[in-house]
This record gives structure tokens, C-alpha cells and sequence, in this order.
């Protein structure tokens, strides 16, 4: 039986206190261990719309919310019992009829306010963003079919209330839309062929780097398993973002440590591509804060030495003090496999510098901030006229 997490189970609880979050995990482990066992006090949830919501005691008031087929088991949602029963009632699990791909969708009758309700009673009608797109169109972006009608009503006001009950791949394409008048992929490929050899010794070797100047492009391309199956709508790119295969106990509680850190069991399908591609050379990765360009490199590393057992591989970054945070990320990403870390180098360019003049050349004398200064002030005398003062030339150096 296949057992998987979802990213709403994460999200949930991370919200509990410490003790309960222990209890869960132990009800976790159990039932990844064996989901049939009679022991598990499972409880049929009569008012849910889909039926293969399940509820499984894990204390006094604590209840965890699975889907359960034959073949799979999901955990879905823990919260206090009320709450937890609530979040399921609300919700189904669908293979969109369009994309393929296994989403939440919340049931449309349930709500009880929504913004298109806005709009209707706003005394002020502004232009609909969506009226123009077809409903194949607006299925094409991944918009659950009962949410169509309320897509195609929202305005600039109602837009953001309505995305809110999307899946995360509607919204962003809708935003999308809404801002640059199409929906694109966030990242654009491409592969850089033409760069200067790079330097290595014994210990290092690199082969991947993250910049800002140029973009690297997603392709969604099609899963391998066959079309409507259970694990190809959950293998798909847009389904990968919320639900992840667990394949044994150290990837659970792993993924169950850092609760509050999805980062290290969900990634988006752009992050993934980048992470999984077989480069034919060095890529350069952009983005603009926050579209986890950090959280690639430190996949791809992990991605890097799990596929090459003899490799070596250094991720570098600007400073000790960005060298030491990724280290302790790293050591998060990969606690149960410690043996993966003993072959990625984390270090800042100065201690990758440091290191190879050490092993190249011999010991290394650093110049006097004084001996500096006056070299920048011959250079700078050499040059000839111009407007930079020493202050600015130290400060650049």
C-alpha cells in the first residue's frame, strides 16, 4: 500500500503544541508501519462529501484525518476533534478532469460566504478579469470544475477572496493573468554551454551554480505512469507540491521534525524540474526573494549525491555566515542519511579560495587592511583622473 503525506497534514500540525504533536507522530508511524492494523480506531465520517475520509483517534481529542482507497493511505489534516471533522467535511480529493493532477477541492455548497457575493452587492461594478476565458481555458489553469462560474465572476476587489479556495496552481495562474494578462511558468530554461573551465582538486568539483541574471525554464512535462491511475495523478508535477510518496520510516519522520519547514518534503514543480533535470552542463538558476532558489541548490546537492555514490559536491555561497545557515538546513534535509552529507562541502567562496590556494601554492599571508589601502592608492594614482575617492575604492575592494 502506498503511504503519502500531504502538505495540508504538515500545515496542521505544526499547529498543535509539542505533546501533541508526539502523540500524532507515534499514530503516524503506526499506521505506516501497518495501516490494517486492528488496533487503529478508525472512524467512518458520515457528513463528509467524499467518502474515503476516514478519522483515526490519536487521543482523548486529537484526530487524524486519512483518505483511504486499497491501494493507498493519505494523511490529510490532525486538529482538535471538532476541527478536524469540520476541515474534512469541507473538502474532497479529485483527479482534475483536465490537468490530470490530485488536488484538494473544497465543496462549493459549504461555503457559506464567498466573494463573488461581494461583487453581486458592491454598489460599484468593476470589469470581470476571467469573462473572456473559456471554461476549457480556465480547466486548462487547473480550476476545479464547480468553481468556474465563481472564477468567471470574480473583479479586481473579489479576486483574491475567490483564489483562497483554489488549488495553489488555479491561483497562481489566475494571478497571473490578472497582472500580466497570461499565465506562464514562474522560471524560463536555459542551459549555459559556453563557461570557463572550472577549478578542482581532490576535494572539490562544481557543477552547479545559482545566479540572478538569467532564467531557467519549467516544462511540465507529462508523468510516466499510465494516464488516470492513482499514482500518475499524484505524480504529477502540480500534484507534487502537496503530496509526497513516503517510501519508509526515516523519510516520515523526517518530514514530521520540522513540520513548520515544507521545504524538506514538498517542493514546487519549478523547483522540482530544476532539481531532478539532467543538465548537459552548467545551469544558472534565477528568481526573484522567495521563489527558493536557496532551497534548490540544497535539494540539488542532496539530488547530486544520491544519483553519483563516488561524487563530490560543494555548495557555495557569499559568506561564512550564509555557509553556516545552509549547513544547518542541509542537516535538516538529510538527518536520517548522514552519510549523504559527508560528501557536500558547504563554504563560502573565501573558504573555497582559502582551501585551494592552501593545496595549490602553500600557506596563505592575507594583506594588512594598511598595505592595502596604499596599494589602492598607487593603483588609483596609476589610473589617472577619475571620480572615485579611497574611501570608495576601499570600500569596494
Amino acid at each position: 500500500m502506498e503511504f503519502r503525506i500531504a502538505d495540508t497534514f504538515t500545515d496542521s500540525l505544526a499547529r498543535l503544541t509539542g505533546e501533541e504533536q508526539k502523540a500524532v507522530k507515534t499514530t503516524a508511524f503506526d499506521l505506516q508501519m501497518n495501516p490494517a492494523n486492528p488496533g487503529m480506531q478508525f472512524h467512518k465520517l458520515d457528513m463528509a462529501k467524499d467518502k474515503r475520509f476516514w478519522s483515526v483517534r490519536v487521543n482523548r481529542d486529537i484526530r487524524l484525518i486519512v483518505h483511504r482507497t486499497d491501494s493507498s493511505l493519505l494523511l490529510c489534516y490532525v486538529g482538535h476533534h471538532d476541527d478536524a471533522y469540520r476541515w474534512a467535511e469541507r473538502r474532497k480529493l479529485e483527479v482534475h478532469p483536465k490537468t490530470g493532477a490530485a488536488q484538494f477541492v473544497i465543496v462549493r455548497e459549504t461555503v457559506v460566504e464567498i466573494a463573488v457575493r461581494k461583487a453581486v452587492e458592491a454598489i460599484t461594478k468593476k470589469p470581470l478579469l476571467f469573462q473572456g476565458l473559456s471554461d476549457e481555458q480556465l480547466l486548462g489553469y487547473g480550476v476545479p470544475v464547480e468553481w468556474i462560474p465563481d472564477v468567471k465572476a470574480a473583479d479586481e476587489d473579489t479576486l483574491l477572496d475567490v483564489a483562497a479556495y483554489l488549488p495553489g496552481e488555479a491561483a497562481e495562474r489566475l494571478l497571473q493573468i490578472a497582472t500580466a494578462g497570461t499565465s506562464r511558468p514562474a522560471f524560463s530554461r536555459r542551459e549555459v554551454v559556453d563557461i570557463s573551465p572550472t577549478v578542482s582538486d581532490d576535494s572539490f568539483s562544481v557543477g552547479f551554480m545559482l545566479t540572478d541574471d538569467s532564467e531557467l525554464e519549467l516544462d511540465r512535462s507529462a508523468q510516466s505512469d499510465s494516464p488516470g491511475s492513482e499514482s500518475s495523478a499524484f505524480n504529477h508535477p502540480d500534484a507534487q507540491r502537496r503530496f509526497r510518496l513516503i517510501e519508509n520510516r526515516e523519510e516520515l519522520e523526517r518530514a514530521l521534525d520540522f513540520p513548520w519547514e515544507k521545504w524538506t518534503t514538498f517542493l514546487h514543480p519549478a523547483q522540482r524540474d530544476v532539481v531532478e533535470r539532467d543538465f548537459a552542463g552548467p545551469a544558472r538558476v534565477s528568481g526573484s526573494a522567495g521563489t527558493g532558489k536557496t532551497i534548490v541548490a540544497l535539494h540539488r546537492a542532496v539530488h547530486l549525491v544520491r544519483e553519483n555514490p563516488e561524487a563530490r559536491v560543494l555548495l557555495a555561497t557569499f559568506s561564512d555566515t550564509l555557509a553556516h545557515a545552509l549547513s544547518t538546513k542541509l542537516r535538516r534535509l538529510i538527518g536520517h542519511e548522514p552519510r549523504l552529507g559527508e560528501r557536500i562541502d558547504v563554504h563560502s567562496l573565501d573558504a573555497v579560495g582559502l582551501r585551494l590556494y592552501k593545496s595549490l601554492i602553500g600557506r596563505v599571508k592575507i594583506v594588512e587592511a594598511s598595505e592595502l589601502s596604499e596599494l589602492l592608492r598607487i593603483a588609483s594614482d596609476e589610473a589617472g583622473p577619475h571620480k572615485f575617492n579611497q574611501r570608495f575604492l576601499v570600500s569596494e575592494w
